[in-house]
C-alpha cells in the first residue's frame, strides 16, 4: 500500500494542472478593434471571424493603440486621456486601469513582458509601469513631447522627442535606475519612428526637415545619422492632410516601403544598401498605413483624406500595384492575421469591420462596430515594436 501511495501521488503530480477545464482555450487568434466614440473595445475571434465580447469604460479612445502580455491573455490600451487599461481577452473584462497623465500617444511593453511604458504628450515624458499590477515603476521627465516609443531588444526603450528633436535609448534592467543615452540635434520635430522587425534600426520621420533619422541599436556608440534627405515631400511639396504611420512599416526582404509625406507615392529603400531610395510607386493618394502581409509578398496601403475611401495592394517582387478595393469612408487601419491569409480593415465611417481574403482579394464578411479605428491582434505579443 505504501508503495501505491507513492505511485498514486507520482500520477497526481504528473496531470498538467491547467489541463482541468474543457471550455479551456488559447488567445492565438484573439485581437481587439477600438470603438473610439464608445470609448470601448470589442474582443474579436479572428478564425470565426466574430466579437466575443465588448469592454467599455475605458476613457478616451482618439488615436488609441494596445500592446499585448508575452502570454498574450491580456491587451494593454492606451487611451488619448492618459488611460493606460489592461484587458483580459479571455473574460471579457477591464483588469485594471489607471490615468497616468494629461495626453497620451501610445507605448510599448518591455523584452520580457515585465514593464508597460506609455509615451506623454502633457505632461511628456515616459512612466514606466508593472505589467501586472499597473503600479508605476519609473518616471522619465524628458522636457517635451514624447512620440515613436519602441521596445527594442534587451530590455530597453527608445523614443523621440518632439519639441527638443532628440531621440533617446533606456535600458530598462533595472526599472529603478534607467540607464538613459540622449542623441541630440537628429532633426526638428521628429513625429513618429520605427524599429525593423529584427529589432536592430530605429528610424524617426522628421515633421520640420525633410528627412529621417536613423540609429543603428547594433553600434549605438557610432550616434544617429540622417538618411533619405528629400523624403516624400521632394522638390514641389504638397499639402500634407495626414501625416504617415511609421510603426508597422512594410518590411519585405531587403526592401521597406514607407509612405511619402504629402505625395502620392510609397517610397522603395533597399536596407542592404545603407538605406538608399530605389523607387517610388505611384499610389492613389496620400498613403497613411503601408502594412506588409506577414510572408512579406504584398504591401496595404490605406489613405489620408479625401481618398480614404480606398485600400491598394502592391505586389512586393513587381513593385506595382495589383489590386484596389474601396471598403467605404475612412478606412483607418488594417492588421493581418498572425499568417497573413486574412486582413481586416475598420471603416469609421460605414461602422464596420471587413474582412478579407489576401490570395483572392474577395470579402470575407463584416463586423458591425461603432466608429473602428484601430485593430491589434495578439500576434504582435511576439513581434519586435509592436
Amino acid at each position: 500500500m505504501k508503495h501505491l501511495g507513492v505511485l498514486m501521488g507520482a500520477i497526481l503530480l504528473a496531470v498538467p494542472v491547467y489541463a482541468t477545464a474543457a471550455d479551456q482555450r488559447g488567445t492565438g487568434d484573439l485581437g481587439i478593434v477600438v470603438e473610439r466614440a464608445a470609448g470601448r473595445v470589442q474582443v474579436i475571434d479572428s478564425s470565426l471571424r466574430t466579437k466575443l465580447a465588448s469592454v467599455p469604460e475605458l476613457g478616451d479612445l482618439s488615436h488609441a493603440s494596445a500592446v499585448f502580455s508575452r502570454d498574450a491573455r491580456y491587451a494593454y490600451v492606451f487611451g488619448r486621456d492618459g488611460g493606460l487599461s489592461k484587458v483580459d481577452l479571455l473574460t471579457g473584462n477591464l483588469e485594471n486601469r489607471v490615468v497616468q497623465a494629461g495626453n497620451s500617444i501610445g507605448g510599448a511593453i518591455s523584452q520580457d513582458g515585465r514593464l508597460v511604458a506609455v509615451s506623454n504628450y502633457e505632461p511628456g515624458g515616459v512612466r514606466v509601469f508593472d505589467a501586472g499590477t499597473l503600479e508605476p515603476l519609473a518616471d522619465i521627465p524628458t522636457g517635451s513631447k514624447v512620440v515613436g516609443l519602441v521596445d527594442a531588444p534587451d530590455q530597453r526603450f527608445v523614443f523621440s522627442l518632439y519639441d527638443l528633436g532628440e531621440i533617446w535609448l533606456v535600458d530598462m534592467s533595472d526599472p529603478a535606475v534607467p540607464e538613459i543615452t540622449k542623441y541630440p540635434n537628429v532633426g526638428q520635430n521628429p513625429y513618429d519612428a520605427l524599429i525593423t522587425p529584427d529589432g536592430r534600426y530605429y528610424v524617426a520621420g522628421l515633421f520640420g526637415e525633410d528627412g529621417l533619422a536613423l540609429l543603428d541599436l547594433w553600434h549605438p556608440e557610432k550616434g544617429v545619422r540622417r538618411i533619405l534627405d528629400g523624403y516624400g515631400r521632394g522638390e514641389d511639396p504638397l499639402p500634407v492632410y495626414k501625416m504617415p504611420h511609421l510603426e508597422g512599416v512594410a518590411i519585405a526582404g531587403k526592401n521597406a516601403f514607407l509612405p511619402a509625406v504629402g505625395r502620392h507615392e510609397i517610397l522603395v529603400v533597399d536596407m542592404d544598401k545603407d538605406w538608399q531610395e530605389i523607387g517610388r510607386i505611384p499610389v492613389h493618394g496620400q498613403p497613411v498605413f503601408a502594412v506588409s502581409r506577414p510572408d512579406g509578398r504584398q504591401i496595404w496601403v490605406n489613405f489620408a483624406y479625401p481618398h480614404n475611401d480606398t485600400v491598394q495592394v502592391i505586389d512586393a517582387a513587381s513593385l506595382e500595384v495589383v489590386h484596389s478595393i474601396k471598403p467605404g469612408p475612412g478606412v483607418l487601419h488594417l492588421e493581418f492575421t498572425p499568417r497573413g491569409e486574412q486582413v481586416w480593415v475598420s471603416v469609421r465611417d460605414a461602422d464596420r469591420v471587413d474582412v478579407y481574403d489576401t490570395r483572392s482579394f474577395t470579402l470575407l464578411g463584416s463586423l458591425p462596430a461603432d466608429k473602428p479605428s484601430g485593430i491589434f491582434m495578439t500576434a504582435r505579443a511576439h513581434r519586435i515594436g509592436y
